[in-house]
Parts: structure tokens; sequence; C-alpha cells
């Protein structure tokens, strides 16, 4: 097991004036940092793997689709547009050196239009993800593919929803991450969706039910743990979590109060509750 700090709890998109911060995630005694990559040239990812190479860190990305950019749109171009942005993405990735690029990499955040999905946007959604799963075949990233709660996406919504869609795209670079946030609002038995879902989980969000601390919320944890040590889970398992303070990514989780006393509560406390959990 593994534990990273996503850097969504500091900014959206990395740069030099982070490097502090990472040397600081680095003495916290995390293996790993998480990077924003909802623009892939927007850092400077052969500076900062230099730097994540000199403290021994690992690392992974997340990204979102932008607008005119959808893997499951009516519109070929935006399904084209979509392919190309995840492609561009994996190479930013073995840029940096990020062994996992993940999130919801099926269609724009927030994406509703009254009703559930349809045959042939599953159908679009696996022909995207072939494509780009070929891709990161050959550079070494593996894509984890992240199902959201109901309020910001109605295609893939459970863990279930996305183990389908795996299978169907049958590469072993594309599988499916867990993200405890969604999953608390999502699944009806935690430990059960983490099981039925089994092997194909390669990567853990670890994100307190109202996006704040990890261990000072009421999700079932130890349970969590449990299951995911029972599937055999030993992958990353990081804390994502984010700020108030950041306009467009408090638009897109709604968060506008400060949830923890300070991010480096959040972090060291997080980091704490996990390795007492997993034991």
């Amino acid at each position: 097991m593994k534990t990273g700090m996503n850097l969504l709890l500091w900014t959206g998109a990395a740069d030099k004036s982070h490097i502090p911060l990472i040397e600081t995630i680095a003495s916290w005694g995390f293996d790993g940092v998480e990077f924003p990559m909802f623009a892939p040239d927007c850092s400077p990812w052969t500076d900062l793997a230099f730097v994540l190479d000199g403290h021994g860190l690992g690392r992974t990305a997340v990204t979102v689709l932008p607008s005119g950019a959808n893997l499951i749109g009516e519109d070929a171009a935006e399904r084209k547009a979509a392919v190309e942005f995840l492609n561009h993405c994996i190479d930013a990735c073995s840029e940096l050196g990020a062994e996992t690029l993940a999130g919801p990499l099926y269609s724009p955040v927030g994406r509703l239009v009254g009703r559930g999905p349809v045959e042939d946007e599953i159908r679009w959604c696996v022909e995207g993800l072939r494509a780009v799963g070929e891709h990161a075949s050959e550079a070494g990233v593996l894509i984890a593919i992240e199902a959201l709660n109901r309020f910001e996406t109605y295609f893939l919504n459970t863990q279930a929803d996305t183990a389908a869609i795996v299978d169907q795209v049958g590469l072993p670079s594309v599988q499916q991450m867990y993200d405890t946030f969604h999953a608390n609002i999502e699944e009806k038995k935690l430990g059960e969706a983490i099981r039925k879902a089994g092997k194909r989980i390669c990567h853990v969000h670890v994100s307190a039910n109202d996006r704040s601390t990890p261990g000072e919320d009421h999700i079932d944890w130890k349970g969590t743990f449990a299951a995911l040590k029972g599937i055999g889970y030993d992958r990353w398992l990081t804390i994502e979590a984010f700020g108030s303070w950041l306009p467009d990514i408090a638009g897109a989780t709604c968060i506008w109060r400060k949830m923890a006393p300070s991010e480096e509560h959040l972090a060291k406390e997080g980091l704490a509750w996990i390795k007492e959990c997993w034991g």
C-alpha cells in the first residue's frame, strides 16, 4: 500500500512555486503526490519529476474532460476531441512519470441530461476508452475510470456500472477507481461494492463524506479498508480534498466553507488515519 496526497487541496495546476509544498508533503510521510492535469500543458512536468525523484516520491494524475470534449457525446467531433485530450494527458503522465491517470474520463463533470445512459453512449464510451487504453498501454500508463455521484454525472454512478464498461473495453490498461466520497452516496454496501469490483480497482481516492479530513467523518473506513485488503488491493490510497479558495474547483465541488482547520491538519491527520485503519 502506498499513500498519496492530491494537490487539489492547494492548486488546480502545479508549477515551480509548488516545489516547497511537494517537499513538505514528503516530510509529512506520504509516498507520493497526485497532480491535477486539467490542461496537459499547464505544468512543468519534467522539472516536477526531477524534484519528485529527488525525494523518492511516486506520482499519479487526475483529470476531467473539458467543455467540447465528450466520449459519450452525439457529436463525433466532441468524441474525437475527448480521445485527443486524454491521449495528450497520457503523454504528460509519461513526462511526469505518473503511473496512473484517474478521473471521470467519459464526460465533463456536471453534465446532466435528464435521463440515464443509453446504448449509443455506452458503445461510444467503450470505443473511446479502447482507443485511449491502447495509447496508455504503449506509454505504460494505467487508466482508472471514476464513477461519480448522480448529482455530477448520469453515466457511471456505481462500481458495478464502471466494472461493466471496463469489461467491455477489455484492456489491462483500462481499470477503475474507487472513490469513498462518491461510493458513500451511491453504494448500498461499501464493502460489497468493493468486493464485486475486485481486481478491477487499480486506484483509490480517500475522501471524507464532507470532503474534509478522513477519519473525522462518518464513512466506514475500517470496513472499507478491510474490503480492499480482501481483494488484495496494494496500490495507492490517495487523499482527495479541495480548497474553497480555488474558485474553479469550489464551483465544481460546491465547497463554499472552510472544511478543515488547515490544509496541514487535513493532510497529516488523514494520513495518520489511513495508517491506523490499514494497520
